[in-house]
């Protein structure tokens, strides 16, 4: 499993990360003790989080409750917007480009154009504008993504992440592991659900990873997967790959996520010789960095060849000023989704919509 992550680091990192700490266990107190005040609100808020900063598939999770509820409920999904140009509220509609409201929001409002995605910042204000709208319009069901943190809104449950390969319990607090908050941060989810986890993992190493959470007894613990769709063009969705990829092909795989190693370890899969373009997480490609892709690209030796991208990174390049046409003629990407056992589908889908209608039913009782 993960390496215990603190002898990367060197001594003079840990009083930065005791203040952290401190500041961290202050502010969470203060809650807990209602000094500052957390938000309730009329409908069923679904928040979907995790502990450290980075991916743990938290955008694939959150269009994963999207499939599960939107044919049920009328849906809202409520995120920051992280990185976006624009400022306050916005309620995306199709003429909002992924830099006015962040490359996750834009990607699950075009995947899923009949929900309702509203970015800010302040997402108390979000919902109150959300259940604002017109009964007609006015979501029933509110999914909070990246919100594990944001404490005003008190969530009706809560989901947290945490990446398989770098189990919360073997880290540590910014800046010396990636934690934003302590590990005793897990107390306040309902469930966790272990994310990218290996599909040979054996039975035994399951039952470890349970143990080694120490969770509480109403928590439940799942275990998801990573799913690859097949390739896509970045022009058109339904435009196939022209070619079965061979060892005479080639393709140039470029990532700004935070975590790029599965997304490489599915692209060597192929028999293609790969050439790696990795940039930071929600990189901002600018001219020169799309000038390093077209040279990358124009150096690859292969019978064919494509660009290759994660779906996240799609979005940003697809709207990209400095992206010809003919590049982007070239440029393809690998869908994402997760999954669950059939097991523990039926098990995690049951748990959600039984939590809405027990919600739905008590609100009646109020």
């Amino acid at each position: 499993m993960s390496e215990n992550i603190s002898s990367k680091y060197t001594f003079w990192l840990w009083p930065f990360s005791f203040l952290y700490g401190i500041g961290v266990f202050i502010r969470n107190q203060l809650f807990d003790w209602g000094i500052k005040k957390e938000k309730v609100f009329p409908v069923p808020v679904i928040c979907v989080g995790n502990l450290a900063v980075g991916g743990t598939g938290k955008t694939p999770h959150v269009e994963y409750l999207v499939r599960l509820l939107k044919d049920k409920y009328r849906i809202a999904v409520v995120s920051r917007g992280y990185k976006r140009s624009s400022k306050g509220f916005i309620l995306a509609t199709k003429e909002h480009t992924c830099k006015e409201i962040g490359d996750e929001p834009y990607q699950i409002f075009h995947k899923y154009p009949e929900i309702l995605m509203a970015v800010d910042g302040n997402r108390c204000r979000a919902i109150d504008k959300l259940l604002s709208l017109p009964d007609t319009k006015k979501p029933q069901v509110i999914l909070l993504d990246d919100a594990y943190q944001h404490r005003y809104v008190k969530p009706s449950f809560s989901i947290l992440l945490t990446d398989y390969g770098r189990m919360f319990y073997n880290d540590r607090l910014l800046p010396v592991g990636r934690l934003r908050e302590p590990i005793s941060g897990c107390e306040r989810a309902d469930a966790v659900i272990v994310t990218k986890t290996p599909r040979d993992l054996k039975p035994i190493e399951y039952r470890i990873t349970e143990t080694n959470m120490q969770l509480k007894a109403h928590q439940q613990v799942f275990f998801s997967y990573v799913e690859y769709d097949r390739i896509c063009s970045l022009l058109s969705v339904d435009r196939k790959l022209p070619f079965i990829p061979t060892s005479d092909d080639a393709v140039l795989a470029v990532s700004g996520i935070a975590n790029p190693k599965l997304f490489v370890s599915e692209v060597r899969k192929s028999e293609w010789q790969v050439e790696e373009l990795i940039f930071s997480d929600h990189h901002d490609f600018k001219e020169s960095d799309i000038r390093t892709i077209t040279q990358s690209f124009q150096r690859l030796k292969g019978r064919n060849k494509i660009i290759l991208t994660t779906e996240k990174d799609a979005a940003r390049l697809l709207q990209n000023k400095y992206v010809t046409e003919e590049l982007k003629g070239c440029i393809y990407y690998l869908p994402i989704s997760i999954s669950f056992s059939e097991e523990e589908k039926d098990s995690f889908d049951n748990m959600i919509l039984k939590h809405i209608q027990t919600f739905q039913q008590n609100k009646i009782l109020w």
